[in-house]
């Protein structure tokens, strides 16, 4: 809201009174102010709840009825004798005409017949009422509330029409205000013209924040009294039901903060049987605190009208008086169309500044939005490299992404550690926008992230950990308090009394950022709405191409298993045949054939493997898994034994740790195993003194419920910048030369591990030796640790992580099943 200063700590965290530092000491049970009395918050707590609209009584310069539908007095105010000379009891079931004449009761009859809800309020009209000790008009009043009738009289200035007289003064207070430019310069125009019309010394009109805290955005007063413009009353001095009562009835005036109520009479209201509900009505009683709170800041009178915004109590506009004073009920009826003008003046500027707000979020959303689009490679990237609108449409310093497990950090942003921790918290809140001006309080994964104070956290998965964040630094608030603020209330043996200072109270807000205003709060929902097409289409797009390359694939295996059965039997025979041709011609060769005939030899045998090889991983792919319990330490023990050659075997230094068991495929593993550990015996045996190390551990992170074995060698290792390599099919990273091998035996591992649900890796350094790893659920999982995804399987994983976009996805769903 233009002008609205938003506070959210009335207890300081660094204050001065009247420029003298003070100390703030509180604990959950009590608050000691710098005069060093305890404030018990039991009595905040007995304050909040008091019922006020519910007071038993009227303040006494007028009279209350409560009637049936036949206009007989069911209820009266104590204070009736003083007007019409006779006692509340003898007024008790007679028609209200013998207690106010016919006049009047007849404008009171005729006002309660066109009452047609609770709430509403009817002013029939200034009437004399022949014998009443009060002589002059009387303005009649009525309303229906909790099922009840109710009118009001009280003096009034004249019998002419008021609202006639109202006519020239709201014309011209509506004239100048539709130059105003500002909020400020309304509410100053407004105070100014109050005071003018009701001859209050004193008139503030002051905001509500979002917390009760009232700021003084104007004021007009007269030599004599304090000003607390741009000064904040706490929360406390207006509770929350104090300001529901404002927001339902719209002017309330206290004539005299000395007055001794009028009680009702009887003290139950015959009907319900419960005291009497008035808070429609214009003599109502207040508090006692708020009457002391009165004396205490030398006010006597004070009438306040309600300021609503889109049915809001925005603020209001306070009138204070040093002696009792009474304005005509005319005077106050014209304050009242007033604040209603102003009211309707600053929700209009308030909607039209908002409105320009939104466009302006939408335009660099749109910008936005659009690079994401034309960005092929990567949405993300696009992000990033358009981080003044990534950062402008939320007026931002700083934000993460994180997205497929990788996080980029742009502008003023917690380390990528507290980042971190923080999506670790919001996995753990149910709504897709989460948001902080407070965030070192609230959020204890920034609790020391001191270079931001606030953020909004978009969630586009909660089950793929995909969020987008958005940070604010630190705004230092320097706020002046009427009062201090902590010191509302004061226990008392059988009471409750006000605070007594009025005295400037300097607070110094830290830890608080800019708060996120809700059209922030939803363009950020539109700006994930969009996102989430984004990811659809390419998901899509993706899925239609895992799919063909399924197909691919498929063919593919078919292809190679085809091929390699066909060639086993044409190598062998040129196998064969070589070594008949060496046996039986050998020595008829000249000994650059004989060099042919042994690479003809060498190769032929080289090329069986490969085809061996090759039809192993495909049969790897086309096998069907039968899980059982492997006893791993067996398994391994096994492949050593049987496997490895005797020669290498016996110079390796072995070290076999205690293996747990598993679910798996015991043959599919006992070749993953050879292929691991025949490896690490290739790539070490040329060490003096090669070492072989297999062991387990149990996983962690994203493989809890993994068991994690690992084959450590004290080899020749590799480059870390190839390990992308390793487990390809035909990848070597050493000379053919240097180390025999196909370069399938890896991928085989791979797939089998895959196969299972696990996850294969590897770690190394030239030189220094290399450990593979492999992790394999303790239950059998197929094919979880892997992705080949159809159309319908991946718009499914996607449609798991979208919320509301359901019904397209599982449209798409539908086809691609049919598909």
């Amino acid at each position: 809201m233009p002008g609205r200063n938003h506070l959210h700590d009335p207890f300081p965290r660094q204050a001065t009174r009247a420029g003298a530092h003070s100390k703030t000491m509180m604990d959950k049970n009590s608050t000691v102010d710098v005069t060093g009395e305890t404030l018990d918050a039991s009595a905040l707590v007995e304050c909040e709840r008091e019922p006020i609209h519910i007071p038993g009584g009227i303040q006494p310069h007028g009279v209350l009825f409560s009637v049936d539908d036949q206009c007989k007095v069911l209820q009266v105010s104590g204070n009736i004798e003083q007007f019409a000379r006779v006692s509340p009891q003898e007024c008790l079931g007679k028609p209200i005409e013998t207690l106010i004449g016919h006049h009047a009761d007849e404008h009171a009859r005729a006002g309660l017949k066109r009452l047609t809800r609770d709430g509403m309020t009817i002013h029939v009209g200034n009437v004399i009422i022949d014998g009443w000790t009060q002589h002059g008009p009387f303005a009649v009043v009525v309303h229906r509330h909790d099922g009840l009738y109710f009118v009001e009289a009280e003096p009034a200035q004249d019998t002419a029409d008021v609202f006639a007289t109202m006519y020239p003064l709201v014309r011209s207070f509506v004239t100048e205000v539709q130059s105003m430019r500002t909020v400020e310069q309304l509410c100053q125009f407004a105070a100014d013209e109050i005071q003018r019309i009701t001859g209050f010394r004193r008139t503030l009109v002051y905001q509500f924040d979002e917390e009760g805290h009232g700021h003084v955005l104007a004021e007009a007063i007269e030599p004599g009294y304090p000003s607390y413009l741009n000064q904040f009353f706490p929360a406390s001095d207006i509770p929350a039901q104090a300001r529901e009562l404002y927001r339902r009835n719209r002017i309330r005036l206290i004539s005299n903060a000395n007055y001794e109520a009028a009680p009702l009479v009887p003290e139950r209201h015959p009907t319900t049987g419960r005291p009497t509900d008035l808070t429609y009505a214009s003599l109502r009683s207040v508090s006692p605190v708020h009457l002391q709170y009165m004396r205490n800041m030398g006010t006597l009178a004070s009438m306040s009208m309600s300021i609503l915004v889109d049915d809001k109590l925005w603020g209001l506009i306070s009138c204070h008086h040093e002696t009792p004073r009474l304005p005509p009920f005319e005077v106050r009826t014209a304050c009242e169309h007033v604040a209603q003008i102003v009211s309707l003046q600053i929700e209009a500027r308030e909607t039209q500044a908002e409105a320009h707000y939104r466009l302006e979020l939408r335009r660099m959303l749109s910008k936005l939005l659009s690079s994401m689009a034309t960005n092929t490679d990567s949405f993300v990237e696009a992000l990033v490299n358009d981080a003044n609108d990534l950062l402008g449409f939320t007026r931002s310093s700083g934000t993460a992404v994180i997205f497929e497990g990788r996080t980029s950090l742009i502008g003023v942003t917690p380390s990528e550690h507290s980042v971190t921790a923080l999506v670790d918290w919001l996995d753990n809140q149910s709504e897709d926008v989460v948001m902080s001006d407070r965030a070192s309080e609230e959020c204890s994964a920034l609790r020391d992230s001191a270079e931001v104070a606030g953020f909004l956290a978009l969630s586009i998965s909660k089950i793929y950990r995909n969020y987008v964040i958005w940070f604010r630094r630190e705004v230092v608030q320097t706020v002046e308090w009427a009062g201090d603020p902590r010191a509302k209330l004061t226990g008392l043996a059988t009471s409750l009394s006000p605070r007594m200072s009025f005295d400037t109270w300097t607070d110094v807000v830290r830890n608080r950022s800019l708060p996120w205003r809700p059209a922030e709060r939803e363009i950020a929902l539109e700006f994930r709405a969009a996102v989430l097409g984004i990811v659809l289409r390419r998901a899509e797009k993706i899925a239609q191409l895992a799919t063909e390359l399924g197909r691919a694939n498929h063919e593919l295996e078919g292809f190679s298993y085809t091929v390699s059965h066909d060639l086993r039997a044409p190598l062998r025979h040129i196998v064969s045949f070589a070594d008949l041709l060496r046996q039986m011609d050998g020595e008829k060769l000249s000994e650059r054939g004989r060099s042919y005939l042994d690479r003809i030899v060498t190769s032929a045998r080289f090329g069986g493997r490969l085809v061996d090889d090759l039809l192993s991983f495909a049969q790897l792919g086309r096998a069907a898994l039968r899980p059982h319990k492997v006893d791993v330490y067996q398994l391994v023990h096994n492949v050593i034994q049987s496997d490895i050659d005797e020669a290498a075997l016996a110079r390796i230094k072995w070290k076999v740790d205690t293996l747990s068991s598993i679910e798996g495929d015991h043959v599919f593993l006992h070749v993953a195993f050879t292929n691991i550990i025949a490896n690490a015996v290739k790539f070490s045996a040329q060490r003096k003194l090669p070492e072989i190390h297999i062991g387990a551990q149990a996983g962690t992170g994203e493989l809890v419920g993994y068991e994690v074995y690992f084959v450590h060698d004290n080899g020749v290792g590799f480059d870390m910048r190839y390990v992308d390599k390793l487990f390809g099919v035909f990848q070597r990273l050493h000379l053919n030369e240097q180390f025999d091998g196909t370069g399938i035996g890896l991928a085989n591992v791979r797939r089998i591990i895959e196969r299972h649900g696990g996850k294969v890796w590897a770690e190394g350094a030239p030189d220094r030796g290399a450990t593979f790893y492999m992790a394999l659920p303790r239950q059998f999982r197929p094919e979880s640790g892997v992705r080949r995804d159809t159309t319908a399987s991946a718009l499914a994983r996607l449609a798991a992580g979208t919320g509301g976009a359901g019904h397209d996805i599982k449209q798409l769903i539908k086809r691609s099943e049919k598909e």
